[in-house]
């Protein structure tokens, strides 16, 4: 990003948009290259600071050895970032944020994983692209926890078609029901030991399927951007642009457009409702540097901060039609907060294939699609809904295997691999609970005088039954296909741990019993949008993101045509 990024924006010349979008990361750069491609003058607010694509990268070339502690966290990092560093290290560290720095409060134990940059997470996260069935979409309805999605598959598959085909998703087309197939690029490719499992998953189950991860990685050049090299470093920002982020691509184009601001160091205090107008008329924002409030007005706004922040702006964000925040007649704001169950697994050996090996470090994986409680099967009595299972494997290293001897001896082991391994974990649906929310605490403020967050979630009986499952199924999979030395390991499940937290201003079809409308627009406030991890119905078993991607084009594709018309 470059000549149109601000932090001075004041005069009342200048402070005045078509739209704004809050948040820059997965869905908020979608919302940003949509809405500005359609000629509206787009604020984009970020409260991180800016990170330049490929010149920010700062650690994308390095080395192990260039790290001072060999890319792992210093006694001082881990200090700064408590919970951050359960899923950052070295290279990567500055993409987390300072958990001193930006405290919240845990009801009960939540790991809230986040990146106050521009870019967000779409820096760091995991690039799995998986699209949602009307196994998904139709669940709540069919058994009765939640409220029904307002929309079906048919409604969101054509812009699964234009996402995939923009950020470039590697993977095999598999006429899985309960996974749809999509636009893919060539897929990465199964390792020897990988094609293994995949080849004998059946002598476990015919309805088990062993496929090749889709991720937004390119296998093939693609629009000025390279693609992948294996390095698995992506976290790290990628300086080929191979894997999809909202720096390389979406704020990329855009601010191509001419039509796109970017103010960064903006913390979002409130959004602001003319009671006359029956409107939200803009954003008041906090200075991160200075302090100093701001306002920005827009006829339209999306809310894209991701699912706990954009809820606490709108809770937030109180006024005399709404005294408990914005749009929340429902009061289902901040309810029914879901995230993953993925705090168990299995790894096993394999004496075979000593003979092969691999090309790089691949960052595609394994995936096993959910394959319980579908269609036409007998339903599992533990639990409803399901799972999937995803893993990895490899020949061992020096890091992950006994070596013994000195000299030559331990040389020679040091410089050939060890056996082949794999692992699989398991990735559970979490229901939707109103109990599991999140909340304003307004005694307690941060260092810019906003209300703390309070966190107050748990797994209930249906997802630790499900763990059970998941462990038990992997196993019998790996021992019926030739594995050995298969070892279990379950942890209690820290909630938080799948940075998949959606859901805290749900669609629905009631606007007494939902936030968002099928076009993920307000029911009480129809020029605000929410198309991050907010607006989730439910959560699938699947990696979300694709979705996030998908309504958001979807939702600035109808509030654009609102727009024009004068019906915002």
């Amino acid at each position: 990003m470059g000549n149109k990024i601000t932090n001075t924006l004041t005069t009342k010349t200048n402070n005045y948009f078509d739209a704004i979008v809050v948040g820059s990361g997965i869905s908020g750069g979608w919302a940003a290259k949509e809405l500005s491609e359609n000629n509206l003058e787009t604020l984009v607010l970020e409260r991180g600071e800016n990170v330049d694509h490929i010149k920010d990268y700062s650690t994308a070339l390095m080395n192990p050895w260039d790290f001072k502690y060999r890319n792992n966290m210093s006694k001082s990092d881990l200090s700064e970032q408590p919970i951050q560093s359960s899923h950052c290290n070295a290279g990567n560290k500055h993409f987390f944020v300072n958990d001193k720095e930006n405290p919240y409060i845990q009801e009960k134990t939540f790991k809230w994983i986040r990146g106050y940059q521009v870019g967000g997470r779409s820096l760091t996260w995991g690039r799995q692209c998986y699209r949602f069935s009307d196994l998904d979409f139709e669940a709540n309805k069919n058994d009765g926890h939640g409220v029904d999605w307002p929309i079906r598959y048919k409604d969101l598959s054509p812009w699964y078609n234009y996402v995939e085909s923009y950020i470039g998703v590697s993977g095999e087309k598999e006429g899985l029901s309960q996974l749809p197939d999509g636009i893919f690029l060539p897929p990465i490719g199964f390792n020897t030991i990988e094609r293994h499992l995949k080849d004998n998953a059946s002598s476990y189950s015919r309805t088990l399927k062993v496929i090749q991860s889709r991720v937004a990685n390119l296998t093939e050049n693609k629009n000025g951007r390279l693609k992948c090299q294996y390095r698995n470093l992506c976290s790290r920002g990628c300086p080929y642009t191979a894997y999809f982020s909202s720096n390389g691509v979406t704020l990329k184009d855009a601010e191509q457009t001419g039509k796109m601001t970017l103010r960064v160091n903006s913390i979002v205090k409130e959004v602001i409702f003319d009671s006359e107008k029956n409107k939200a008329i803009g954003v008041r924002i906090i200075d991160a540097k200075t302090k100093q409030e701001k306002e920005y007005y827009a006829e339209i706004i999306f809310l894209n901060a991701s699912t706990i922040a954009t809820a606490a702006i709108l809770l937030n964000s109180t006024s005399e039609r709404f005294p408990n925040g914005l749009g929340n007649s429902s009061m289902q704001l901040g309810h029914n907060l879901m995230d993953h169950v993925v705090t168990s697994g299995v790894t096993a050996d394999h004496n075979g294939y000593l003979d092969k090996y691999y090309y790089g470090r691949s960052p595609g994986s394994i995936y096993i699609p959910r394959f319980q409680n579908l269609q036409g099967q007998k339903k599992e009595k533990n639990f409803l809904r399901g799972y999937g299972l995803q893993g990895k494997g490899e020949r061992k290293n020096w890091s992950n295997r006994e070596l013994v001897g000195i000299g030559s001896d331990l040389k020679d082991q040091l410089c050939s691999p060890g056996k082949w391994g794999i692992w699989l974990g398991g990735r559970g649906e979490t229901l939707p609970y109103y109990s599991n929310h999140m909340s304003l605490d307004k005694n307690k403020f941060d260092s810019w005088g906003m209300p703390l967050i309070k966190v107050d979630f748990e797994f209930k009986a249906n997802e630790l039954a499900m763990i059970d499952h998941m462990n038990k199924s992997a196993e019998d999979l790996l021992a019926k296909t030739g594995f050995s030395n298969i070892n279990t390991y379950r942890s209690n499940p820290i909630a938080g741990s799948a940075v998949h937290e959606m859901g805290t201003a749900r669609m629905g079809r009631d606007s007494r019993t939902s936030v968002l409308n099928e076009n993920n627009q307000m029911h009480d406030v129809k020029n605000v949008f929410i198309t991050d991890g907010s607006c989730m119905t439910s959560s699938g078993s699947q990696n979300p993101s694709l979705t996030y991607m998908a309504l958001t084009a979807r939702a600035c594709n109808f509030a654009v045509k609102e727009f024009k018309a004068g019906r915002l």
